[in-house]
């Protein structure tokens, strides 16, 4: 069974979940009929990285949550949405002109963590029941507000009128037309975004990143294009185990005694020799076991 990532460059206009259904036809049409699933969704407006995960990678979904991203993030200033984007009716204030100088003003306010109030129209779960579900009932939420991590902030340009294009940086879990709708209320008003591009998403960049039609022109080299399991988890330490008795015991959900290694992170990649078992964790007492198969 093959396992890995791919770096699909989403195109605007369609769900996160409809483009990697789209590349899984793209593979299965090829001879690899794989599952798959995405890291971190991106909206039908947004494009850009997307992270592919390919049969066990899958299981790593939980060691990436944190993963740094960057994006190319456009907010129109003295508007306002239901969506916080273009994506839906959007009204303009009139009188409203906010230039570079107040922007570069209030960025440094939102380098580290803050506490950021997620979309109405968000994936977030409300008693089991999605936001964006809700919103679209009309049903007024108060969503909880969840702290996230700006690393670098840079307003780059400005575009049109009261239209801006800004770099982001950040932790997993941010919303970046909230953090717009937040830039704008330091600024006494509100915004809209009107573009997203997502540059970077852990190791995976948009440099690297193919289209589903570059997918389509590569098919004949589709396997030779999946990145290994263990390139999106660089920070963890290796553990080779070789000892027949030992990988017997661990193969069966043994917990073993095996020598802690001088750089040892609390997760580890159990290998057999060369081959990659999972990623493997310490009990209480220190004893070594499989946490998440990866065969």
């Amino acid at each position: 069974m093959i396992s890995g990532f791919l770096n699909l460059n989403k195109p605007q206009g369609l769900t996160s979940n409809k483009a990697i259904q789209v590349l899984r036809g793209i593979l299965k049409k090829n001879g690899l009929d794989v599952k798959v699933g995405h890291l971190g969704t991106l909206d039908p407006m947004a494009s850009g990285v997307l992270p592919v995960a390919i049969n066990r990678a899958t299981r790593l979904f939980d060691y990436m949550v944190d993963k740094e991203k960057a994006y190319l993030a456009e907010f129109i200033f003295g508007a306002d949405s239901a969506t916080l984007d273009t994506d839906s009716d959007v009204t303009f204030f009139s009188g409203v002109s906010v230039n570079e100088d107040e922007i570069l003003s209030v960025l440094p306010s939102f380098i580290g963590e803050y506490e950021q109030i997620p979309p109405m129209f968000s994936a977030k779960s409300v008693n089991g029941v999605r936001a964006y579900d809700l919103a679209r009932k009309g049903i007024e939420v108060e969503l909880k507000p969840k702290k996230v991590k700006i690393y670098d902030l840079k307003l780059l340009e400005r575009v049109g009128e009261n239209r801006y294009r800004f770099d982001i940086v950040c932790g997993g879990g941010t919303y970046i037309r909230a953090l717009g709708r937040d830039i704008a209320a330091k600024l006494g008003t509100k915004a809209v975004m009107s573009s997203l591009i997502r540059t970077k998403s852990g190791v995976f960049d948009i440099e690297n990143a193919l289209t589903l039609e570059q997918f389509r022109d590569k098919s004949e080299n589709l396997a030779d294009l999946i990145v290994p399991l263990e390139t999106p988890l660089p920070r963890l330490s290796k553990i080779i185990v070789n000892e027949e008795k030992k990988l017997f015991k661990l193969k069966n959900g043994l917990h073993v005694d095996i020598e802690r290694t001088s750089d040892e992170t609390e997760n580890t990649f159990l290998y057999e020799n060369d081959k990659l078992l999972g990623i493997s964790a310490r009990d209480n007492e220190g004893l070594l076991y499989i946490k998440t198969w990866l065969i």
